[in-house]
């Protein structure tokens, strides 16, 4: 009977079985059942993030040869066997995704949506969209309804990444949610954005390079974390060039809106001693700049050169197009889908992951938009008498 019993077990097992074919109870050494190893476990060992790992378990291939081979070891070495029938229960159920949006015609938008469109599609998600009429008032009750109807997760956008009301709602319910293009992402919650700091600084390092030393610099939305992280790394560029602030650089406040851009930049364009060069926050407000540049009759860039920020279908439709920072908005909202759709999945299956913070690339492209500043001649005055 004990060999029929062994031939049926693992060999691990075969010394756990007494005489009359009983599994044995644990030993008084063991003290309890051995500890089942997770995910997390193997994680730590390999010294990966629990989604590295969960990629490579799902035999997804954005895994380096070298990381793949460290988890293997990792999860060989714990003996870490996933719960398939929770998996295979988490990756059928259907997963319902909320993203809220309040300007339709903001310049990221369109691309935001479809990278988040393609991917739900991929993913067999489905995508709920809500407007919210008005930012840091309110808010909360779209996404309190759509947790009451059975939203799975949220994806939130500028401005709703910094909404401190909404993100204290999403952790006292334990709702799953990713914000993107936060400069200052919290840690409770996973996120995706850029390094808005030294995206902005490389550009104001672009334009000191030019020759332009007299700059003028858009704010976006005080009420984001973006805009001041984009201030940061303006400022801190000037510096390092030696400049000196107070002198050599001109601030106006925007809101991440054409309008406040046509307003911020007749404020800077007024001055005595006006900028050679502007740094706008988004791209919305760099075209309002430009097109105050031409109601004044100054050529762009020969008179001013103007660059934003973001890379929106808006930078390559006006004239001339906008050098800027070409953050991937598509791919952020296909990542901020992956992320999500990963946690909601690992989280059904019994084995929730910690929080992850992804940062992607960032590019300055150029364009027509930005040149050396023009040298002048200095005016001659004509001989007395």
């Amino acid at each position: 009977m004990r060999n029929q019993i062994a031939a049926a077990l693992p060999a691990r097992y075969i010394d756990r079985v007494n005489t009359q074919g009983t599994p044995l109870k644990p030993t008084a050494r063991a003290g309890r059942s051995p500890k089942v190893a997770t995910i997390a476990d193997v994680a730590s060992l390999a010294g990966v993030s629990p989604m590295t790992v969960s990629r490579v378990i799902n035999g997804e291939q954005n895994v380096r040869a070298g990381t793949r081979e460290k988890v293997q070891a990792a999860v060989a070495e714990l003996n870490y066997v996933p719960n398939q029938a929770a998996r295979h229960l988490a990756g059928s159920e259907p997963i319902r995704i909320g993203m809220l949006y309040i300007d339709p015609t903001a310049g990221y938008l369109n691309e935001f949506l479809i990278g988040l469109l393609n991917k739900a599609s991929l993913r067999h998600v489905q995508l709920v969209v809500q407007r919210c009429e008005a930012a840091r008032e309110g808010e909360e009750k779209p996404v309190a309804e759509m947790i009451a109807n059975g939203i799975d997760g949220l994806i939130l956008p500028p401005p709703f990444c910094d909404s401190q009301p909404l993100l204290r709602l999403v952790a006292e319910t334990g709702t799953p949610a990713v914000v993107v293009s936060s400069g200052v992402p919290p840690e409770a919650v996973c996120a995706v954005g850029i390094d808005d700091y030294q995206a902005a600084n490389e550009m104001t390092r672009h334009l000191l390079a030019l020759g332009h030393h007299r700059l003028g610099f858009i704010i976006g939305d005080p009420y984001q974390s973006s805009s001041a992280r984009r201030l940061a790394g303006f400022h801190a560029a000037m510096a390092d060039a030696g400049l000196n602030i107070a002198e050599e650089e001109v601030v106006a406040q925007g809101m991440f809106t054409y309008r406040s851009g046509l307003d911020a930049a007749e404020m800077l364009l007024s001055q005595e001693r006006r900028p050679t060069a502007i740094f706008a926050s988004n791209d919305d407000m760099a075209a309002a700049t430009v097109a105050i540049a031409h109601r004044l009759g100054l050529d762009v860039p020969s008179d001013l050169t103007v660059v934003g920020f973001d890379d929106a279908p808006l930078a390559t439709t006006i004239w001339p197009e906008l050098t800027t920072v070409r953050q991937p908005i598509m791919e952020m909202a296909g990542a901020a889908v992956d992320l999500l759709v990963r946690h909601i999945r690992a989280r059904r299956g019994g084995e929730p992951l910690a929080p992850e913070h992804e940062l992607m690339d960032f590019e300055l492209v150029r364009r027509q938009s930005d040149a050396a500043p023009r040298l002048r001649p200095p005016l001659r005055l004509g001989a007395a008498g």
